[in-house]
């Protein structure tokens, strides 16, 4: 008999399918952003700020960074789960994992809405 010590882990279909849609989303992001570069033609800086002042753009790519960091934290929770042995280090690099994506995405509203 096999006595497994389950510390956060998070095994199965649920985080597959979570991975597999951020990424489909990021990945429309990329071709709606291309359409909308292409169609407009950015060549300067008030033209690049007139793509991201537009509500749907903003609200999109906040959507796709959203969609990266939570791809991001699946994937390294897993590696830190997956080759951390000690419990202590690998709650400790989890806890600064997630503090990382969380300032990021803070960082993000910050430079989204000051558009």
């Amino acid at each position: 008999m096999v006595n497994r010590i389950l510390v956060g882990a998070h095994y199965g279909l649920k985080d597959w399918v979570i991975q597999r849609a951020t990424a489909i989303i990021m990945a429309l992001y990329t071709v709606i952003f291309f359409a909308v570069v292409l169609v407009v033609g950015p060549d300067s800086f008030a033209a690049w700020r007139g793509i991201f002042a537009n509500g749907f753009m903003k609200f999109a790519t906040f959507l796709c960074f959203v969609s990266l960091f939570y791809h991001v934290w699946i994937g390294i929770r897993d590696i830190w789960m997956d080759y951390i042995k000690p419990d202590g280090l690998r709650l400790l690099l989890m806890i600064a994992t997630a503090t990382a994506l969380v300032g990021y995405a803070g960082w993000a509203v910050q430079i989204l809405w000051r558009i």
